[in-house]
């Protein structure tokens, strides 16, 4: 059990991570360059970790590497961008809340990861507090940003299953480096056709978009990545609650706002539905992981 929570904690930095990343880009970074603002923070992260990992990709890797990159980075991140520029940010968190959901209903047929009682409701527990935590908001809401928030979830969703399924003997240093790299490059292009030059940004910009690849990108998905190895998708899912929740706190902490009652308990619920989906007995058997596919995939 102490094994497990060391993983729960691991896997935590990435929601913190990200959800920390939303100040920072509103408030240092241009908002006019998505695809610059997605290329520089998916590929010097890339190039970190290979220099780290120094292994090249071999054989079906190459592929695998270009598919998980074009879903975990490049769509993500460039939909996420647009999402949060159409839709109120509590509409967005609260699309993005579906993720426990969306993780466990790929994970069922492609790594036999089957949901049990106690996870649907930890999710329904946990989904409920990140609508109290970012409220809801009035008024009309863009089907754009709708599609563009799901259709984020659920390119994130299968690309994190497709790398617990993918996976062998390499090091999850390696084939998240490549990962990144192949998202990086592929956004590199778009945003020279499509935005021109890179940004010109101060030193406080450039501080901004270090931290954000290094912490927000190569840390956080090497914790994200981790946790899927080791835990069921659908319980990484509601450890991604995090995400929200921490936004909302650094806002008060950074922004001067005021946690409401309702945001309180929407957070208290959000950690009793992670600690409820682990709170077994001693006797209990652990959970599937489902099936170690071979190195072939």
């Amino acid at each position: 059990m102490e094994a497990t929570w060391r993983i729960i904690a691991v896997t935590a930095v990435a929601p913190v991570a990200w959800g920390a990343t939303y100040v920072v880009t509103r408030h240092l970074l241009p908002a006019d360059a998505p695809l610059w603002g997605a290329a520089l923070r998916a590929l010097p992260a890339g190039l970190l970790l290979w220099a780290l990992a120094r292994r090249r990709p071999h054989g079906s890797w190459w592929a695998k590497a270009l598919v998980l990159g074009l879903l975990n980075f490049a769509a993500f991140f460039v939909l996420v961008y647009v999402a949060a520029h159409l839709l109120p940010s509590s509409i967005a968190a609260s699309v993005m809340a579906l993720a426990p959901l969306a993780l466990a209903g790929i994970a069922w047929p492609l790594l036999s990861q089957r949901p049990t009682a106690r996870w649907a409701l930890a999710s329904t527990v946990g989904i409920a507090g990140v609508l109290l935590v970012v409220g809801w908001s009035a008024g009309a809401i863009p089907p754009a940003g709708v599609v563009s928030s799901v259709l984020a979830l659920l390119a994130s969703s299968l690309g994190a299953i497709l790398t617990t399924r993918w996976r062998d003997e390499t090091p999850l240093l390696a084939t998240t480096a490549w990962q990144l790299t192949a998202g990086g490059i592929v956004l590199v292009a778009a945003a020279g056709v499509i935005e021109g030059p890179p940004p010109r940004v101060d030193a406080v910009g450039v501080a901004a978009y270090a931290g954000i690849a290094v912490v927000a990108t190569a840390l956080a998905f090497i914790c994200w990545f981790t946790g899927l190895r080791h835990l069921p998708a659908g319980t990484v899912g509601l450890i991604g609650l995090l995400n929200p929740v921490t936004g909302v706190l650094l806002g008060v902490l950074v922004g001067g706002e005021t946690l409401t009652v309702p945001q309180l308990i929407g957070i208290a619920l959000v950690l009793a539905a992670i600690a409820v989906t682990h709170a077994r007995r001693r006797d209990a058997p652990r959970p599937t992981r489902g099936p170690v596919p071979s190195p072939r995939g």
